[in-house]
């Protein structure tokens, strides 16, 4: 069978395909590169061209591509079978992944229930809570409110998205959403004109008290993104809030959902954010560098509180009435368990630590840029704001489209970037090479550079 020319691939991927996130009218004019294979930490599109991935497949690639371990793992468990089921069965890897998570987690987290994405291991988190209330031992009770932080992103499903609050993502699904109460964000780049940073950091420190103290008796849970939050721009927490909202809903008895999704598996530099503050949430979501970045698994895991207010006899209806069709695959386990342990053996967070260091010397050419409002950095995870003005800050007009002409002047550079709005994501997977991790750095600059040196603000 003949395979389809570059330029059939380009007709019907313009004619049918959907894809998420997207400006579908401009992405038909740019003739996006189409990916056919990835090798160590490059992807090659249909035309042969290879672009250094400095963005780890949308966060979540771990090792590189192809991996030879992670690819075996999957082959041996394909020779054994692809998948059943965890209704009502089981299966060798997704037991062993369990044990493997529940090991590596923050203490007290027992108890794995799997999905298949960030979006649905957030989702089966609110409904844990929500339905822990109304069973457990203490006080049945209804509590509707969820608390979260302003210009989270959760996810995608309904309930994600309503724990969530960015406004370019969630305005046309409004009326669909359940209702939440959201703190400031304590990332100060952005703040009131009459606060300091440092009045604007502790105003944000009051207000997550005053907030969840005002609301506690309705609160079904605090959802938090650790450190980072990730598709707000790469807003990195100061130290200590993560630590000051554990104290604030451990007083009043509500869980917190760690979404540890974007920043966990050592994306920051330990292997789930939550341990850089030695906090120890009631609920924990987990997914996208789970499986090293190969295929789609997530998991939420839980304490054994939380976990015995669903047990009860069959007839009680206790059950949690939630799951997916591939909930547990076990090709993804394989790839799971696969990469966990290459974390040890390669030593990937020194790898983090080390890289890190060498992108804060990288980046600090950008430090004064007169379009650079911002560079925030935690672990490998990395935004660099850019603004029309520094001082005042005033920010490019949407229509400039800055961010993503960036990204376009990194691609003709040989390498894939993603922008937030016009700020300018590098992600690159923890264990990639220092020599590429300054290729990446490189060419951020030098896009950078050339874009905003060229956009007229007329």
């Amino acid at each position: 069978m003949t395979s389809p020319t570059p330029q059939q691939l380009r007709q019907w991927d313009n004619e049918h395909v959907w894809h998420p996130f997207t400006a579908m009218q401009a992405y038909r004019e740019e003739e996006a590169p189409i990916i056919e294979r990835g090798k160590g930490f490059y992807l090659f599109d249909v035309e042969g061209q290879r672009y250094l991935d400095g963005i780890s497949s949308l966060w979540c690639n771990v090792h590189g591509h192809g991996v030879p371990e992670i690819d075996d793992a999957i082959r041996e468990q394909l020779d054994r079978i692809s998948h059943s089921t965890l209704l009502g069965l089981s299966s060798p890897p997704s037991i062993e992944l369990a044990q493997k998570l529940v090991e590596l987690s923050p203490p007290g987290l027992t108890k794995v229930f799997y999905s298949d994405s960030g979006s649905t291991a957030v989702e089966s988190a609110l409904k844990i809570a929500y339905q822990y209330h109304q069973q457990k031992s203490s006080k049945s009770e209804v509590r509707r409110l969820f608390g979260t932080v302003r210009g989270a992103y959760h996810g995608d499903t309904i309930g994600s998205v309503s724990v969530g609050s960015i406004e370019l993502f969630h305005t046309v699904y409004r009326k669909l959403l359940f209702e939440t109460v959201s703190v400031p964000s304590p990332a100060a780049f952005h703040r009131p004109e009459n606060m300091s940073k440092e009045e604007s950091i502790q105003h944000c420190f009051s207000e997550a008290e005053r907030v969840i103290t005002q609301n506690a008796d309705q609160m079904a849970a605090f959802v938090i993104e650790p450190l980072v939050q990730g598709a707000a721009g790469i807003l990195v927490h100061p130290d200590g809030y993560l630590k000051h909202v554990r104290e604030v809903t451990s007083r009043f008895g509500i869980p917190l959902i760690a979404d540890e999704v974007a920043v966990g598996f050592g994306r920051t530099g330990t292997m789930f954010a939550c341990e850089q503050e030695e906090v120890q949430p009631d609920l924990m979501c987990v997914a996208k560098g789970l499986t090293g970045g190969y295929l789609p698994v997530a998991a939420t895991l839980a304490t054994d509180e939380i976990y015995n207010a669903f047990l009860d006899a069959p007839s009680a209806g206790k059950t949690f009435f939630h799951g997916h069709t591939f909930t547990g695959n076990p090709l993804g386990c394989a790839a799971a368990l696969a990469s966990i342990k290459l974390f040890k053996e390669n030593q990937i967070l020194d790898r983090v630590h080390s890289n890190s260091e060498l992108i804060a010397d990288k980046l600090s050419s950008l430090a004064e840029h007169p379009h650079v409002g911002e560079i925030r950095q935690k672990g490998q995870m990395v935004g660099i704001e850019l603004v029309a003005n520094r001082d005042p800050v005033a920010c490019y007009l949407a229509e400039h489209r800055i961010g993503h002409l960036v990204t376009l002047a990194a691609r003709k550079r040989g390498v894939i970037l993603r922008p937030l709005g016009d700020v300018v994501v590098l992600m690159p997977a923890p264990a990639m090479p220092p020599n590429l991790v300054e290729e990446l750095c490189d060419v951020a600059v030098e896009a950078i550079e050339e874009v905003t040196a060229s956009v007229s603000l007329n």
